[in-house]
């Protein structure tokens, strides 16, 4: 059995040609008010009826007019270029950012509560046509949604060589103490002081760190807690329960019964906002990142 030719998709050319063919007085004159010589009609008039399977124009009336089914077929070849209007209405809507969508990533009270608002109060003034979406994960969720590409950008920890970065705040690690204890009285306690006592290990946005830290130094700290709320942790530290180290930047403000005492040596964390190529971002994701590449990035003062 000879094999079945396969049949080509109509060209927006040749459908554009149909629509001229309704009011012209001829198939050439069709064509030229699509720019298109005689040939080049008659050629793109015969490959849309052989496409379809079906004759379009009554070749055998005085005048050009369409056969039955290229009267039927009119109306959707209208819808085809309403449609085609309205993707280009809405492209060029997006391209001046007056609608779209940014999809985003969060991790932590660091993030989410202390840098992402600014940003995005700024943002939504200059765009609000744009819808802003937030999702808060770990550290390392959002480093997956971003190449899942379920995210455009997302805030990490830095370095991170898998993705176009830029920095936007530093902070460093701080030792949260009970208020009347040992280590209280002292300036900067060092890692060695506090694996002496039971630690209070955060699994939010500064743990990856916390653990790191200590394997770096070549010790293990005695984690009787393992907690993800940074409200948890201070309340277990004022209740005398334990000591821990979290992000200087994740601290909320003032919190009854417990302090905070810098390292020694200091452990600093950066924080970045981080896209898969900063050269493709969708534009409402490039408006935000040259947002971030204007201004310097936040150093975080010391808590008291």
């Amino acid at each position: 059995m000879a094999q079945r030719q396969r049949k080509s998709a109509p060209t927006l050319k040749q459908l554009e040609l149909l629509l001229a063919l309704e009011k012209a007085d001829g198939i050439s004159s069709a064509g030229r008010t699509l720019g298109m010589t005689a040939s080049a009609t008659s050629h793109a008039l015969r490959s849309l009826e052989s496409n379809l399977g079906v004759q379009l124009i009554d070749r055998n009336a005085p005048a050009v007019e369409l056969t039955f089914t290229g009267r039927q077929v009119l109306p959707h070849v209208r819808d085809v270029f309403s449609a085609l209007h309205l993707v280009q209405a809405a492209a060029r809507s997006g391209a001046r950012l007056e609608t779209g969508t940014l999809r985003l990533g969060s991790f932590g009270l660091t993030a989410s509560l202390k840098l992402l608002p600014p940003i995005l109060d700024t943002f939504r003034k200059r765009y609000p046509g744009i819808e802003v979406q937030v999702i808060e994960r770990t550290d390392l969720e959002i480093e997956q949604a971003l190449l899942d590409r379920k995210i455009e950008i997302g805030i990490i920890t830095l370095p991170n060589d898998r993705f176009d970065t830029q920095l936007l705040a530093t902070d460093q690690l701080v030792a949260v103490l009970p208020a009347g204890h040992d280590l209280a009285a002292c300036e900067t306690v060092g890692l060695r002081d506090l694996v002496r006592y039971p630690f209070i290990l955060t699994y939010a946005g500064s743990g990856g760190l916390v653990s790191r830290t200590f394997a770096k130094a070549g010790l293990q700290p005695k984690v009787t807690h393992e907690l993800s709320q940074l409200t948890s942790i201070f309340e277990f530290v004022a209740r005398g329960q334990g000591v821990s180290l979290v992000a200087s930047l994740a601290i909320p403000g003032r919190y009854e019964g417990i302090v905070f005492r810098g390292l020694k040596p200091a452990v600093t964390r950066r924080i970045g906002l981080a896209c898969l190529n900063d050269a493709r971002l969708s534009p409402a994701a490039e408006a935000l990142w040259r947002q971030i590449q204007q201004k310097p990035p936040r150093r975080a003062k010391m808590p008291r």
